[in-house]
Formats: C-alpha cells, structure tokens, sequence
C-alpha cells in the first residue's frame, strides 16, 4: 500500500483531531501520536508521506526526536509545527533537516500545501531508492571478472587495456562487456557509467 500516511506529532489530542480532519478533507489519511515516544514505539516504515511534529513533547521533544529520526536513517520529511514562543527551535529544527515550519496557529491552505509538498518529496525519494535496489540487483548479478571488466569500462579504458590489466583476450573482455550490458540492461555507455555510479561502482567510488 502506497497511498502517503501523514503522522501528527502532537501532546494536544485537539490539535491532532482538528489537523487529522483537515488532512481527511483533501483525501488524505494521518496516524495520531500523543508523544514522541508513541511515534518511536509505533511508527512503521514502507509509505510516502511526511511527520507533522510539535516541538514541545512531553518528555523527548520534538528537536530530540528529530535527531534521534536522523541517526537511524528515517527519511520522511519533517514540518514542524511551533507556538509563538517556539520560532528559535522551529529555526534550529529547519537547521538540522525539517522541511518546513508552521506556526500555531495555522491556516488551513499553508498546512496542506506544505504537507502536498512533502509528499512529493517522500514519493521521489522513494522511487529513487526503488531504483537503486534494482540497479544494485543487476550489478549483484555479475560475475566477479564481470565486475572488474565493468569498473574498467566506466573508468574509460579501452578494451586493449582491459585485456593487458587482466590477463584476458580482447574477444574474452568483449564478451564480458556484451553481457555486462545485456545484465545491467544499458541502453549505451553513458547509461552504464550513471548506473555504475549510483551503485558505487563508478569512477567516482574508485578514486
């Protein structure tokens, strides 16, 4: 299920209920959390969406939350909802990641907007992380010669080259690099090398 899920960080059960309705009034569906400490216990990853935190928490706030998200890799984007009095932790907050802050009270159009922004981010990100699982199983498909022949190839050198570097024949490094091709499923050079290098294969990881 990929629909995004909104989580509403929130000690006050009135703020949540009234954010949980607006977000239900375009069609989209919130988790409710009255702590951080709730969030940490329930949370689950796997859906697009975004986290809607208060900055003041009983017990870990919201700013201790953030770092604590940002150490285990958690990667939905943060808007931060803040008081008057809490626009210097909004700030710092937005310093270490948030995506955004609303202050209270907010209107209704600012709220969405900056949640239908999060989103997007949260579902590219997660089409770039399902892109490079799959490029990560091509490459996980070669062979170990395939893979030193293709580190050489995206490294620029020509297949001469390749064969004097690893004791192979020039016909054998086409081979190789004919079915380097058909695994990864490059449509041209330029194509492998992007590829090579989002899997940390490339010229870049090497050097």
């Amino acid at each position: 299920m990929n629909d995004p899920l909104i989580h509403i960080v929130d000690d006050e059960a009135d703020v949540r209920d009234a954010v949980a309705m607006l977000l239900r009034s375009v069609g989209l569906a919130s988790a409710q959390y009255g702590s951080a400490q709730q969030f940490l216990s329930d949370y689950r990853p796997g859906r697009p969406g975004c986290l809607l935190l208060d900055v003041r928490l009983p017990g870990l706030n919201g700013l201790d939350l953030q770092s604590r998200l940002a150490a285990s890799g958690f990667t939905l984007p943060i808007i931060v909802m803040s008081g008057h009095g809490d626009i210097q932790m909004a700030v710092r907050a937005m310093r270490a990641g948030a995506l955004d802050f609303i202050e209270k009270p907010f209107h209704d159009q600012a709220l969405l907007d900056r949640v239908h922004e999060a989103i997007e981010r949260s579902s590219q990100h997660q089409d770039d992380a399902g892109e490079r699982s799959v490029l990560e199983r091509r490459h996980g498909s070669l062979t170990e010669r395939e893979k030193e022949v293709m580190a050489s190839i995206v490294d620029g050198r020509p297949n001469k080259l390749i064969a004097d570097a690893l004791g192979l024949s020039i016909r054998t490094v086409e081979t190789h690099r004919a079915h380097i091709m058909e695994k990864m499923m490059a449509s041209s050079l330029s194509h492998l090398v992007r590829m090579a290098i989002a899997v940390g294969a490339g010229p870049v990881a090497k050097r």
